[in-house]
Formats: structure tokens, sequence, C-alpha cells
């Protein structure tokens, strides 16, 4: 039976924005579900409970269900597996996740313009978070790579973020306890699904459950 990828985009994407990566799995030999999700009306547990039903058709029908993901994309999919993680759940890969937050949110989640742009999902960017949205996300105890970027975009956006970040979300905040691997690559927030470096990592890290990092 063939092996299945779950594509997550981010908050402010669509699924084309992972269209890149899904025709390089499907050369590869992956089924792959690039699901289009409303990220920006709904909150992160209302989003993982409106793609659980089709995830799980989809995971039925592959041997192993493997996901990647971009920016938000990657604390979705922590929800999902902590409250519908399938019995053949293989390896993870997150793009520039704000796993710790973003710095970006914390000065701009007040803020009418953001809130109506970005929805309740984007005031759960912050840093500092309530025990109640904590228990969304479970430990992880399965194979997860996290690829990092280094490279912004963003100059002014780049101001609010100590130490090396991709434009939205440093590097120290990508990181995740119980991660397999991390690594960091010269690529920016919003174009690094479409980086050749990250395509090949993330290819990579599915077959064998660690980056090439050479």
């Amino acid at each position: 039976m063939t092996e299945g990828v779950l594509l997550l985009h981010g908050i402010a994407r669509r699924a084309a924005s992972l269209r890149p990566l899904e025709r390089r799995l499907t050369t590869k030999g992956y089924a792959s579900l690039n699901l289009d999700y409303p990220a920006r009306r709904l909150g992160l547990a209302d989003i993982a409970e409106t793609i659980a039903p089709a995830v799980a058709t989809f995971g039925a029908g592959v041997s192993r269900l493997h996901l990647v993901t971009h920016s938000m994309g990657g604390l979705v999919a922590r929800v999902l597996l902590t409250r519908h993680r399938p019995d053949n759940l293989g390896r993870v890969v997150m793009l520039g996740p704000p796993n710790g937050g973003s710095e970006v949110a914390d000065a701009l989640h007040r803020l009418a313009p953001y809130r109506r742009f970005f929805g309740p999902a984007g005031a759960e960017l912050v840093t500092l978070r309530g025990a109640a949205q904590e228990r969304l996300f479970g430990p992880v105890d399965h194979p997860l790579g996290v690829i990092a970027g280094r490279r912004s975009l963003y100059p002014l956006a780049s101001l609010l973020l100590p130490g090396p970040n991709d434009g939205r979300v440093t590097v120290a905040r990508t990181r995740l306890e119980g991660m397999a691997d991390h690594i960091v690559l010269p690529a920016a927030h919003p174009t690094m699904m479409w980086n050749r470096r990250v395509l090949s990592e993330t290819l990579h890290f599915l077959r064998w459950g660690r980056f090439d990092q050479r």
C-alpha cells in the first residue's frame, strides 16, 4: 500500500502554496492530501476538528500517514495528533513552525486589524500561552523533524525577533522538546516551502527519519 502525506499550509496561505512540494511527493511515489482549511476563521482546536474526518479517510487508504506542515500548520498538526492520532502515523516535518509562538504576534495580536485579518488562530500565536491552550498540544512521541529559516524578507518585523529568524519566527522558537532532528537553512518564512534545499531535506526526513545536513 502507498505511503501518504498530509500537507497543512500556514495561516495566511492556501493549499496552493504547498503545490510544488505536493508535486515532488508525487514523483517520489507518495499519495498526498493537500488540504485547504479555514485558517483565518477558526481557532486551532476547531480547525483540527474540521479537518479530522478528511484526514481519517485519507489515512485509512495509505500504509503510513506522514505530515508536512508550514508555519501555523505545525500547530494545527500538533492539536490534530493529540486528539485524532492515526494508528499508522509515520513521520512529521514542520517548516518554520511557531512552536514557541512569535514575538510578532505578541506585538500585534491586540490590534484590531491584526485580529480581523488573522482571526482566532492568529491570537493563539503568542509566546505566552494559558493552561487551556497548552493542553491542546501533546508530547512529541513520534519522529519529528523541524526546518527553521534564517533569512528574512521583513526587516521591520525582524526587529521584534530576538536572534536568528525567518522574518516571522525565531530559530529558537521553532524547536520542540522530543523532536528527532532540527536544521537551520537560509530560507525566508513565506517562501521556504518552495526552497529546493527545504524540499530535499523534507523528502530525506520522510524516508530516513533524519535530515541530510550535508
